[in-house]
């Protein structure tokens, strides 16, 4: 796998072990509290089903000139997936990303982004009461109906993302919007960057958006991401990372024992222990086997 060195790592720091309780900031919202409950249970059927996705990430990084125009550009794909160890609730998510084919690497740094995926987090039990949310009238987002729901961080609590610079990290405050299914609480779309500039680290703004799409399963109901594109500025450099997911599998594990075998009850009183055992006795099973389903 080839690394990129840069002088940012924007990363989400992805490491959840508790519950924590909903703040709803304001009187004003035009929807219900609990569409933020149904986005809520949407993102944690989700991360119950990360150990069964898997797709190809497409990656561009680009290093924009002050007039916009591309100073720097490389582009890389990888076999993604992410997994994590534990429950819904106290688990640890981990991001794997193995390159495909051999690239040519850039002649200069470039950003190195990852975890934006996720950024539906914000909604996961232990990230939700370290934000304040706030709905807007509704809208539609490509024929569906859906609900803008403004979310701020608190500051002082805990937040999923995390500037690494120099072997430091630092905690990043978050503000934006996520559009939510107005039926059921998918989230559609993100928007997110900067409460505040953090000019102490050299990071004068930071923006992201994701998009989201349906689970290749249908059945499953729940949104898988489709694309982030992660915009960083300082005050002399600007980069551009965009990231675009696709090829989804959904991965199934399943234990069969064949009808053909079949398994004779031991008896009370054993007959001689040297003696040959009776022919055709015995059983077998098919361990676990996992397939792809498109």
């Amino acid at each position: 796998m080839r690394r990129n060195l840069s002088a940012f790592v924007v990363k989400l720091a992805c490491l959840l072990m508790a519950l924590g309780i909903p703040r709803i900031a304001s009187a004003q919202s035009v929807v219900p509290v609990n569409l933020v409950d149904e986005a809520q249970k949407q993102v944690l059927a989700y991360v119950a089903k990360l150990a069964d996705l898997h797709c190809t990430e497409d990656v561009v990084q680009e290093k924009l000139k002050p007039n916009g125009g591309t100073e720097l550009s490389s582009k890389s794909q990888y076999d993604y997936f992410l997994y994590m160890q534990g429950n819904s609730y106290d688990f640890q998510l981990s991001e794997s990303r193995l390159e495909i084919g051999t690239q040519k690497p850039a002649r200069l740094p470039l950003l190195l982004s990852n975890g934006f995926s996720t950024l539906l987090l914000v909604f996961h039990p232990y990230y939700r009461n370290a934000f304040e949310f706030t709905a807007g009238p509704q809208e539609s987002i490509e024929g569906r109906s859906v609900i803008p729901v403004h979310f701020a961080h608190i500051r002082g609590a805990r937040t999923p993302a995390a500037l690494a610079l120099r072997g430091r990290e630092f905690p990043l405050e978050l503000e934006g919007t996520a559009w939510l299914d107005a039926s059921s609480g998918q989230v559609v779309r993100m928007d997110a960057g900067l409460e505040h500039e953090m000019t102490d680290v050299g990071m004068k703004a930071l923006r992201i958006r994701v998009d989201y799409m349906p689970s290749p399963k249908v059945s499953d109901n729940f949104m898988v991401p489709a694309k982030a594109v992660v915009e960083l500025k300082t005050p002399r450099q600007h980069w551009r990372n965009v990231h675009t997911f696709h090829n989804y599998k959904l991965f199934s594990t399943e234990a069969t024992q064949d009808p053909a075998v079949k398994v004779k009850a031991a008896k009370e009183n054993p007959a001689d222990p040297n003696a040959s055992p009776a022919p055709g006795s015995g059983s077998s099973a098919a361990g676990p086997a996992a397939a792809p389903q498109n």
